[in-house]
């Protein structure tokens, strides 16, 4: 009975073991998480300083999974209100490829220019005056960070798993982030990033997820930049998926026409 009971004691541990997912395990499924081919929305972006004094802006977003697989992505968004930023455009081309350096412009139509986002600027400039860095503002390859599982936690009255990433980046504008992942979802409804000196610099809550066509949506989000007061929140609405487009439009010509 003895041997029997360590037996199934030992039995029932490596059970538990192999079903513990890693953190990287739990990276990818976010990374994978279905949603469709491509998507469209339109977004109203906030802006709240310390003071609590708000500006408003309006955009219409447009993304396609393309290459092998369907692991790369590109993304589109225009300004479309208020007068001064309308027909402002921001392109990414997403490479799943971590050795492979993401392609990023930002079309500004009051100078007719548009400006290639590289290096440093995509990690540590903000977008369009938001709490969002251009690096924010794509998608990252999961084996741009090295992730380990801290633990489980409940969040709004949803199982989380509690992740750590580190970026293996050295110019990345945080040290680390720590992300509360929904289980049921595989969205993320908070994220810490730390700076340098390891204090938390911004906090994003992620709020009202819902199921549009069959797909887990977040309909709105808030990064806060603790250490300087400053908000940004982006409101999701008309949002559709696998919506057919041409990934030939995904281009700097499409940007600079201020529409897509």
């Amino acid at each position: 009975m003895l041997i029997k009971s360590l037996l199934l004691g030992v039995l029932a541990f490596t059970t538990l073991s192999a079903q513990q997912p890693t953190g990287r395990d739990i990276a990818q499924r976010v990374k994978d998480r279905p949603d469709g081919d491509s998507r469209e929305a339109e977004m109203k972006m906030t802006l709240t300083n310390k003071r609590g004094s708000s500006r408003e802006r309006r955009l219409s977003t447009f993304s396609i999974d393309v290459g092998q697989g369907k692991k790369d992505r590109k993304s589109i968004l225009f300004f479309t209100y208020p007068g001064d930023v309308k027909g402002t455009g921001f392109l990414t081309w997403d490479y799943d490829t971590p050795s492979r350096e993401d392609d990023k412009w930002l079309y500004l139509p009051a100078m007719k220019k548009t400006r290639r986002i590289s290096g440093s600027s995509a990690k540590k400039d903000y977008f369009m005056g938001s709490d969002f860095t251009y690096d924010d503002m794509g998608s990252r390859s999961v084996d741009d960070d090295t992730h380990t599982l801290l633990g489980e936690e409940t969040i709004g009255g949803a199982a989380c798993w509690k992740l750590e990433s580190h970026p293996k980046d050295t110019k990345d504008i945080y040290a680390k982030r720590i992300s509360w992942i929904r289980k049921d979802c595989l969205i993320p409804v908070r994220v810490e990033y730390f700076d340098k000196m390891d204090k938390l610099q911004r906090r994003l809550e992620v709020l009202n997820i819902v199921k549009i066509g069959g797909f887990y949506s977040a309909q709105s989000m808030r990064m806060e930049n603790v250490q300087t007061g400053h908000s940004t929140t982006l409101e999701f609405s008309h949002q559709r998926y696998n919506v057919p487009m041409d990934e030939g439009k995904f281009s700097v010509t499409t940007l600079e026409k201020g529409s897509f």
